[in-house]
């Protein structure tokens, strides 16, 4: 993998996780409405605004019902029941203070009894402050928190005997990240990294279908010029007194085995012998002597006009052949990097029977 995709991948891991933690910032704040019958004048009266906020694990929906206040403790605490209500019909709503116990324990209370929903009202002194309130280990149920004063003005009606009817609405996201232009920003962000690493990724694939393509194309013409080459190679079959028959130290370095007579063996430009059938394939893959590295297609004339456009995959310094004798195993390198001597080059051998084999025509 490149490191211009690392960088991408990264770009868009760290775009989720900013986008993930800022998520754990928003609340949504509820629409409350109330409705209740003046006692003075017998009128319906319908107030409404939206200034609750939903718990941090509130379920984000609709919640309506007949207010209920605690019974003694207004703050709704204790395991016992703390509501004149004990079923969910008709729905109701409690409504509780803030303080002496956790929100969850609050909301759980309501909740055993079959309240639709659980509002909190803030502590004396805060005004109409609220806060996005934790209530982990009471969830399913609407819950929300109002401002003291909303809070008591709802307490005080309903102590005065008035039945209060409470609408809850899901209101507007809030977050650092919710203002419209951050919105804006974040949407043409991701879309602009998004469509740059398809774009990136499409044209790295295009790239790479196209060198393979031209590879097999040049290699496919390197095997038909190499087919050419090697119907114009000498072709032999070895008789019972021909040398290379008659001397153990004569053999292929292809296969590793002695020659015996009636097979076919083939004479490259370097004068080097191999069988035929085991020569032919190497040449259709590499095209040099596996002895001397002499090149077939230059020295017959064939012309190569995309080999310095391919990379060849065999070793372009050396290819070693590992000879098993009888007691050790001998490692025979066919060329000599450090040397620039020609001669040297192609009859430098570790394996005895290699060198007795070099050194036979110079006698």
């Amino acid at each position: 993998m490149g490191k211009k995709t690392q960088h991408c991948l990264l770009l868009l891991l760290c775009l989720s996780w900013v986008v993930h933690c800022s998520a754990a910032f928003v609340f949504w704040t509820a629409v409350v409405e109330i409705s209740y019958v003046n006692n003075n004048n017998n009128e319906t009266e319908d107030k409404f605004c939206e200034c609750g906020v939903f718990g941090r694990h509130s379920l984000l929906k609709k919640a309506s019902g007949i207010v209920v206040l605690p019974t003694g403790d207004p703050k709704g605490c204790g395991p016992d029941p703390v509501y004149s209500r004990n079923s969910s019909s008709p729905p109701w709503i409690a409504l509780v203070k803030r303080g002496n116990c956790t929100f969850s324990e609050k909301i759980n209370a309501a909740k055993s009894l079959g309240a639709a929903g659980v509002v909190v009202y803030n502590a004396d002194g805060s005004g109409n402050s609220t806060s996005h309130m934790s209530h982990s280990e009471a969830t399913d149920i609407v819950a929300i928190m109002i401002g003291n004063a909303q809070g008591m003005e709802v307490v005080r009606l309903v102590k005065n005997g008035t039945e209060v009817q409470m609408l809850i609405d899901v209101g507007s996201p809030h977050g650092p990240w919710i203002d419209t232009y951050w919105l804006y920003f974040l949407s043409i962000a991701f879309f602009i990294v998004a469509a740059a690493a398809i774009t990136y990724f499409v044209f790295i694939s295009a790239n790479r279908l196209y060198s393979l393509s031209m590879h097999r194309r040049s290699e496919k013409k390197l095997k038909s010029e190499a087919k050419r080459a090697i119907k114009q190679l000498q072709v032999r079959t070895l008789k019972r007194d021909d040398e290379e028959t008659t001397s153990d130290f004569h053999m292929c370095a292809v296969c590793i085995e002695s020659y015996k007579p009636g097979e076919v063996v083939t004479v490259l430009t370097c004068d080097h012998i191999f069988h035929k059938a085991c020569i032919e394939p190497w040449l259709l893959e590499r095209r040099t002597c596996p002895m001397c590295k002499c090149d077939i297609l230059k020295a017959l004339g064939v012309e190569e006009e995309t080999k310095e456009n391919i990379s060849v995959d065999s070793p372009p310094d050396a290819t070693v052949i590992t000879v098993a004798g009888g007691e050790a195993l001998y490692e025979v390198p066919l060329t000599d990097p450090a040397s620039s001597d020609p001669e040297r080059q192609q009859h430098r051998y570790d394996n005895r029977a290699f060198e007795a084999d070099a050194e036979a025509p110079r006698g």
